[in-house]
């Protein structure tokens, strides 16, 4: 698996019958989405925020997101895709912030 953090564009549809990311752009190329093999929702360490520790009366150690968000709840879509200009089809990990609209492409597993 190679963890990464890239800024991607995303279109949604219908992916079989889950309404779901069906296309991404990574640097210039267009990747088709097959399949989602799972979606699961991540929340970020709320409880450390500076501002859920101010309401405790204590100073915060850090943790909202960058986005500014609280909860920093994120989608992660795990698919299979293949790029639209030809070639093999590989395992990506997708996230979709709900606190800011961005979509970030996470891992590539295969």
């Amino acid at each position: 698996m190679w963890r990464c953090d890239e800024d991607i564009e995303v279109v949604g549809g219908l992916v079989g019958d889950v309404y779901a990311p069906v296309k991404f752009c990574r640097q210039h190329r267009w990747w088709r989405i097959t399949d989602v093999l799972i979606r699961w929702v991540e929340t970020s360490d709320w409880w450390h925020s500076d501002l859920a520790a101010s309401s405790r009366g204590i100073g915060g150690i850090g943790g909202i997101t960058p986005d500014g968000d609280l909860l920093g709840e994120e989608e992660i879509w795990r698919v299979v895709a293949d790029p639209v200009s030809g070639g093999s089809d590989g395992v990506y990990e997708l996230s979709h912030s709900w606190g800011s609209g961005r979509w970030r492409l996470r891992a590539v597993l295969d």
